[in-house]
Protein backbone atom coordinates (compact mmCIF):
# COMPACT_ATOMS: atom_id res chain seq x y z
CA UNK A 1 0.00 0.00 0.00
CA UNK A 2 2.84 2.24 0.46
CA UNK A 3 4.75 1.64 -2.62
CA UNK A 4 1.41 2.12 -4.04
CA UNK A 5 0.80 5.39 -2.59
CA UNK A 6 4.55 6.38 -3.42
CA UNK A 7 3.79 5.43 -6.79
CA UNK A 8 0.28 7.94 -6.87
CA UNK A 9 1.95 11.08 -5.09
CA UNK A 10 5.24 10.49 -7.83
CA UNK A 11 2.41 10.58 -10.93
CA UNK A 12 0.54 13.15 -9.35
CA UNK A 13 3.54 15.30 -8.91
CA UNK A 14 4.46 14.97 -11.98
CA UNK A 15 1.94 15.45 -13.90
CA UNK A 16 1.07 19.01 -11.86
CA UNK A 17 4.82 19.86 -12.79
CA UNK A 18 3.58 19.24 -16.60
CA UNK A 19 0.27 21.12 -16.04
CA UNK A 20 1.81 24.33 -14.48
CA UNK A 21 5.51 24.64 -16.72
CA UNK A 22 3.05 26.62 -18.94
CA UNK A 23 3.15 29.29 -16.98
CA UNK A 24 7.05 29.86 -17.84
CA UNK A 25 5.88 30.17 -21.56
CA UNK A 26 8.41 28.59 -22.92
CA UNK A 27 8.08 26.68 -26.03
CA UNK A 28 8.58 22.97 -24.72
CA UNK A 29 6.08 24.00 -21.79
CA UNK A 30 3.38 23.55 -24.79
CA UNK A 31 4.30 20.00 -25.02
CA UNK A 32 4.61 19.39 -21.33
CA UNK A 33 1.29 20.95 -21.18
CA UNK A 34 -0.49 18.56 -23.26
CA UNK A 35 1.56 15.21 -22.07
CA UNK A 36 0.49 15.88 -18.52
CA UNK A 37 -2.37 13.32 -18.42
CA UNK A 38 0.64 10.67 -19.10
CA UNK A 39 2.02 9.93 -16.09
CA UNK A 40 -1.54 9.22 -14.12
CA UNK A 41 -2.52 7.23 -17.45
CA UNK A 42 0.47 5.17 -16.74
CA UNK A 43 -0.12 4.79 -12.82
CA UNK A 44 -4.17 3.98 -13.32
CA UNK A 45 -3.02 1.41 -16.03
CA UNK A 46 -0.09 -0.11 -13.91
CA UNK A 47 -1.46 0.29 -10.25
CA UNK A 48 -5.21 0.91 -10.86
CA UNK A 49 -7.49 3.54 -11.67
CA UNK A 50 -7.42 4.17 -7.50
CA UNK A 51 -3.43 5.28 -7.69
CA UNK A 52 -4.88 7.86 -10.63
CA UNK A 53 -7.11 8.75 -8.11
CA UNK A 54 -5.13 9.63 -5.34
CA UNK A 55 -2.62 11.06 -7.25
CA UNK A 56 -4.79 13.55 -9.75
CA UNK A 57 -6.32 14.58 -6.21
CA UNK A 58 -3.17 15.17 -4.39
CA UNK A 59 -1.97 16.82 -7.92
CA UNK A 60 -4.88 19.25 -7.47
CA UNK A 61 -4.70 19.73 -3.87
CA UNK A 62 -1.16 21.18 -4.64
CA UNK A 63 -2.17 22.93 -7.67
CA UNK A 64 -4.81 24.79 -5.53
CA UNK A 65 -2.80 26.08 -2.66
CA UNK A 66 -0.13 27.03 -5.04
CA UNK A 67 -1.60 28.84 -7.52
CA UNK A 68 -5.03 28.94 -6.24
CA UNK A 69 -8.66 27.23 -7.53
CA UNK A 70 -9.11 27.95 -10.83
CA UNK A 71 -6.12 26.34 -11.64
CA UNK A 72 -7.10 23.65 -9.41
CA UNK A 73 -10.70 23.06 -11.19
CA UNK A 74 -8.96 23.37 -14.74
CA UNK A 75 -6.54 20.74 -13.87
CA UNK A 76 -9.52 18.39 -12.43
CA UNK A 77 -11.46 18.48 -15.48
CA UNK A 78 -8.41 18.52 -18.31
CA UNK A 79 -6.14 16.29 -16.53
CA UNK A 80 -7.33 13.96 -14.08
CA UNK A 81 -10.80 12.93 -14.88
CA UNK A 82 -9.60 12.01 -18.25
CA UNK A 83 -6.75 10.33 -16.79
CA UNK A 84 -8.61 8.66 -14.14
CA UNK A 85 -11.90 7.41 -16.76
CA UNK A 86 -9.96 6.18 -19.53
CA UNK A 87 -7.61 3.89 -17.57
CA UNK A 88 -10.71 2.90 -15.68
CA UNK A 89 -12.10 2.12 -19.55
CA UNK A 90 -9.43 0.20 -20.82
CA UNK A 91 -9.09 -2.37 -17.51
CA UNK A 92 -12.69 -2.56 -17.41
CA UNK A 93 -13.87 -6.45 -18.74
CA UNK A 94 -16.14 -8.86 -18.06
CA UNK A 95 -16.72 -12.70 -18.35
CA UNK A 96 -18.05 -13.99 -21.32
CA UNK A 97 -18.39 -17.66 -22.36
CA UNK A 98 -16.16 -18.95 -25.21
CA UNK A 99 -19.08 -20.84 -27.44
CA UNK A 100 -16.12 -20.99 -30.40
CA UNK A 101 -14.99 -24.30 -30.99
CA UNK A 102 -12.55 -22.90 -33.87
CA UNK A 103 -10.95 -20.71 -31.25
CA UNK A 104 -9.05 -23.40 -29.75
CA UNK A 105 -10.11 -22.71 -25.54
CA UNK A 106 -11.72 -25.72 -23.87
CA UNK A 107 -15.45 -25.67 -24.16
CA UNK A 108 -16.91 -23.69 -20.82
CA UNK A 109 -13.40 -21.67 -20.65
CA UNK A 110 -14.50 -18.21 -19.16
CA UNK A 111 -12.43 -15.29 -21.24
CA UNK A 112 -12.55 -11.39 -20.41
CA UNK A 113 -14.58 -9.44 -22.95
CA UNK A 114 -12.47 -5.70 -22.80
CA UNK A 115 -14.35 -2.37 -23.07
CA UNK A 116 -14.20 -1.53 -26.94
CA UNK A 117 -11.55 0.72 -28.18
CA UNK A 118 -14.51 2.33 -30.16
CA UNK A 119 -16.39 3.02 -27.18
CA UNK A 120 -13.26 4.46 -25.40
CA UNK A 121 -13.09 6.63 -28.31
CA UNK A 122 -16.24 7.93 -27.75
CA UNK A 123 -15.49 9.08 -24.38
CA UNK A 124 -12.18 10.11 -25.57
CA UNK A 125 -14.45 12.70 -27.79
CA UNK A 126 -16.39 13.74 -24.90
CA UNK A 127 -13.84 14.74 -22.91
CA UNK A 128 -12.65 16.92 -25.88
CA UNK A 129 -16.20 18.63 -25.91
CA UNK A 130 -16.59 19.25 -22.16
CA UNK A 131 -13.02 20.45 -21.42
CA UNK A 132 -13.15 23.09 -24.76
CA UNK A 133 -16.72 24.45 -23.95
CA UNK A 134 -15.39 24.87 -20.40
CA UNK A 135 -12.55 27.01 -21.93
CA UNK A 136 -14.90 29.03 -24.05
CA UNK A 137 -17.53 29.60 -21.14
CA UNK A 138 -14.66 30.77 -19.05
CA UNK A 139 -14.79 33.82 -21.88
CA UNK A 140 -18.31 34.59 -21.59
CA UNK A 141 -21.83 33.04 -21.11
CA UNK A 142 -23.00 33.58 -24.43
CA UNK A 143 -21.99 33.34 -28.06
CA UNK A 144 -21.77 37.10 -28.57
CA UNK A 145 -19.29 37.79 -25.75
CA UNK A 146 -16.86 34.44 -26.08
CA UNK A 147 -16.20 35.88 -29.64
CA UNK A 148 -15.64 39.16 -28.21
CA UNK A 149 -13.16 38.04 -25.28
CA UNK A 150 -11.39 35.77 -28.37
CA UNK A 151 -11.04 38.67 -30.84
CA UNK A 152 -9.75 40.96 -28.01
CA UNK A 153 -7.09 38.13 -27.28
CA UNK A 154 -5.53 37.50 -30.62
CA UNK A 155 -5.93 41.70 -30.90
CA UNK A 156 -3.43 41.87 -28.29
CA UNK A 157 -1.61 39.47 -29.62
CA UNK A 158 -0.52 40.84 -32.83
CA UNK A 159 -0.75 44.43 -31.05
CA UNK A 160 2.52 43.22 -29.02
CA UNK A 161 3.78 41.72 -32.37
CA UNK A 162 3.41 45.27 -33.87
CA UNK A 163 0.98 43.88 -36.33
CA UNK A 164 -0.81 47.30 -38.18
CA UNK A 165 -5.04 46.32 -38.02
CA UNK A 166 -6.46 47.09 -41.39
CA UNK A 167 -9.85 45.73 -42.93
CA UNK A 168 -8.10 42.36 -43.85
CA UNK A 169 -7.06 42.02 -40.43
CA UNK A 170 -10.35 42.33 -39.01
CA UNK A 171 -11.40 39.48 -41.43
CA UNK A 172 -8.70 37.32 -40.53
CA UNK A 173 -9.33 37.74 -36.65
CA UNK A 174 -12.62 37.04 -37.20
CA UNK A 175 -12.09 34.07 -39.33
CA UNK A 176 -9.52 32.77 -36.17
CA UNK A 177 -11.74 33.58 -33.69
CA UNK A 178 -14.93 30.81 -36.04
CA UNK A 179 -12.12 28.23 -35.98
CA UNK A 180 -10.76 28.30 -33.17
CA UNK A 181 -13.03 26.35 -31.30
CA UNK A 182 -12.72 23.59 -33.65
CA UNK A 183 -8.88 23.59 -33.10
CA UNK A 184 -9.18 23.59 -29.47
CA UNK A 185 -11.35 20.48 -29.31
CA UNK A 186 -9.54 18.58 -32.26
CA UNK A 187 -5.75 19.33 -30.47
CA UNK A 188 -7.43 18.18 -26.93
CA UNK A 189 -8.99 15.08 -28.33
CA UNK A 190 -5.62 14.38 -30.50
CA UNK A 191 -3.57 14.92 -27.04
CA UNK A 192 -5.97 12.11 -25.20
CA UNK A 193 -5.59 9.77 -27.57
CA UNK A 194 -2.02 9.67 -28.00
CA UNK A 195 -1.65 9.93 -24.27
CA UNK A 196 -3.42 7.10 -23.67
CA UNK A 197 -1.89 5.14 -26.27
CA UNK A 198 1.49 6.04 -24.97
CA UNK A 199 0.28 4.92 -21.03
CA UNK A 200 -1.04 1.72 -22.64
CA UNK A 201 2.30 1.04 -24.79
CA UNK A 202 4.76 1.73 -21.33
CA UNK A 203 2.75 -0.27 -19.38
CA UNK A 204 2.68 -2.62 -21.78
CA UNK A 205 6.25 -2.59 -22.32
CA UNK A 206 7.14 -2.65 -18.75
CA UNK A 207 4.94 -5.78 -18.60
CA UNK A 208 2.38 -4.46 -15.94
CA UNK A 209 -0.75 -3.96 -18.54
CA UNK A 210 -3.42 -6.17 -16.99
CA UNK A 211 -5.47 -6.78 -20.45
CA UNK A 212 -4.13 -7.96 -23.68
CA UNK A 213 -2.80 -5.13 -26.83
CA UNK A 214 -6.09 -4.45 -28.37
CA UNK A 215 -6.63 -4.59 -31.96
CA UNK A 216 -6.59 -1.54 -33.24
CA UNK A 217 -7.59 -2.24 -36.54
CA UNK A 218 -10.95 -3.29 -35.54
CA UNK A 219 -11.76 -0.27 -33.86
CA UNK A 220 -15.23 0.81 -34.60
CA UNK A 221 -17.46 3.56 -33.31
CA UNK A 222 -21.08 2.50 -32.08
CA UNK A 223 -23.76 2.44 -35.05
CA UNK A 224 -25.63 5.38 -32.70
CA UNK A 225 -22.77 7.65 -33.12
CA UNK A 226 -24.04 8.47 -36.92
CA UNK A 227 -27.40 9.30 -35.91
CA UNK A 228 -25.54 11.58 -33.02
CA UNK A 229 -23.39 13.33 -35.75
CA UNK A 230 -26.25 14.12 -38.37
CA UNK A 231 -28.08 15.35 -35.26
CA UNK A 232 -25.33 17.72 -34.33
CA UNK A 233 -24.54 18.86 -37.49
CA UNK A 234 -28.28 19.58 -37.62
CA UNK A 235 -27.93 21.83 -34.88
CA UNK A 236 -24.53 23.72 -35.95
CA UNK A 237 -27.76 26.15 -37.96
CA UNK A 238 -29.14 27.57 -35.12
CA UNK A 239 -27.56 30.82 -32.83
CA UNK A 240 -26.22 31.13 -29.69
CA UNK A 241 -24.49 28.84 -27.52
CA UNK A 242 -25.81 25.77 -28.58
CA UNK A 243 -25.00 26.66 -32.45
CA UNK A 244 -21.20 26.55 -30.91
CA UNK A 245 -22.27 23.46 -28.95
CA UNK A 246 -23.23 21.63 -31.63
CA UNK A 247 -19.83 22.37 -34.20
CA UNK A 248 -17.82 21.22 -31.44
CA UNK A 249 -19.57 18.03 -31.12
CA UNK A 250 -19.34 17.58 -34.31
CA UNK A 251 -16.16 18.22 -34.89
CA UNK A 252 -15.25 16.05 -31.84
CA UNK A 253 -17.46 12.94 -33.54
CA UNK A 254 -15.68 13.67 -37.39
CA UNK A 255 -12.17 13.27 -35.63
CA UNK A 256 -13.41 10.10 -34.17
CA UNK A 257 -14.42 8.67 -37.49
CA UNK A 258 -10.79 9.83 -39.02
CA UNK A 259 -9.13 7.90 -36.50
CA UNK A 260 -11.29 4.69 -37.54
CA UNK A 261 -11.05 5.96 -41.10
CA UNK A 262 -7.01 5.02 -40.77
CA UNK A 263 -7.86 1.81 -38.69
CA UNK A 264 -9.81 0.94 -42.12
CA UNK A 265 -6.27 2.12 -44.33
CA UNK A 266 -4.45 -0.37 -42.21
CA UNK A 267 -6.98 -3.46 -42.57
CA UNK A 268 -7.30 -2.79 -46.21
CA UNK A 269 -3.54 -2.48 -46.84
CA UNK A 270 -2.85 -5.63 -45.67
CA UNK A 271 -1.76 -7.75 -48.37
CA UNK A 272 -0.07 -4.51 -50.54
CA UNK A 273 3.67 -5.63 -50.42
CA UNK A 274 5.19 -1.98 -49.71
CA UNK A 275 2.31 -1.44 -47.20
CA UNK A 276 4.94 0.52 -44.71
CA UNK A 277 5.87 2.54 -47.61
CA UNK A 278 2.16 3.86 -48.22
CA UNK A 279 1.06 4.52 -44.98
CA UNK A 280 4.11 6.37 -44.31
CA UNK A 281 3.29 8.33 -47.19
CA UNK A 282 -0.46 8.65 -46.08
CA UNK A 283 0.24 10.41 -42.75
CA UNK A 284 2.85 12.68 -44.07
CA UNK A 285 -0.06 13.97 -46.05
CA UNK A 286 -2.02 14.81 -43.23
CA UNK A 287 0.57 15.76 -41.32
CA UNK A 288 1.74 18.39 -44.21
CA UNK A 289 -1.09 19.27 -45.50
CA UNK A 290 -3.95 18.68 -43.01
CA UNK A 291 -7.30 18.85 -45.14
CA UNK A 292 -5.95 15.57 -46.59
CA UNK A 293 -7.82 14.38 -42.79
CA UNK A 294 -11.40 14.69 -44.74
CA UNK A 295 -10.73 11.88 -46.71
CA UNK A 296 -9.59 9.59 -43.51
CA UNK A 297 -13.50 11.17 -42.37
CA UNK A 298 -15.16 9.87 -45.17
CA UNK A 299 -13.39 6.66 -44.97
CA UNK A 300 -14.28 5.75 -41.71
CA UNK A 301 -18.11 7.09 -41.98
CA UNK A 302 -18.13 4.73 -45.35
CA UNK A 303 -16.65 1.53 -43.39
CA UNK A 304 -19.58 2.48 -41.18
CA UNK A 305 -22.33 2.61 -43.56
CA UNK A 306 -21.08 -0.33 -45.85
CA UNK A 307 -18.53 -2.64 -43.38
CA UNK A 308 -15.51 -2.06 -45.72
CA UNK A 309 -13.34 -3.88 -42.81
CA UNK A 310 -15.43 -7.26 -43.10
CA UNK A 311 -16.24 -6.84 -47.18
CA UNK A 312 -12.27 -6.73 -47.45
CA UNK A 313 -11.53 -9.50 -44.65
CA UNK A 314 -14.49 -11.83 -46.27
CA UNK A 315 -12.66 -11.74 -49.79
CA UNK A 316 -9.25 -12.24 -48.85
CA UNK A 317 -8.40 -15.83 -49.34
CA UNK A 318 -8.35 -18.64 -45.83
CA UNK A 319 -4.62 -19.12 -44.62
CA UNK A 320 -2.87 -22.00 -45.89
CA UNK A 321 -3.00 -24.83 -43.02
CA UNK A 322 0.09 -25.49 -41.03
CA UNK A 323 2.46 -28.32 -42.73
Amino acid sequence: MIATLLIAIAAGSASALMFASMISGAMISLLLFWLAPLPLMMAGLGWGPLTATIGGIAAALGLGAIFGLPYCITFVIMVALPAWWLGHLVLLGRPSADLNPASGSAPGTVNLEWYPVGRILLWIAGFAVLTTMAALLTLGTDAGSIAAAMKRGLMRVLDSRMVTANADMERVVDAMVAVAPLAAVIVTMISLTINLWLATLITATSGRLRRPWPDLRATALPAMTLVASCAAIAFCFTSGLLAILAQVTTTALMAAYALTGFAVLHTVTQSLNSRTFWLSCAYAVVVIFTWPVMAMVVLGIADALFGLRQRYLRSRPPPLPAS
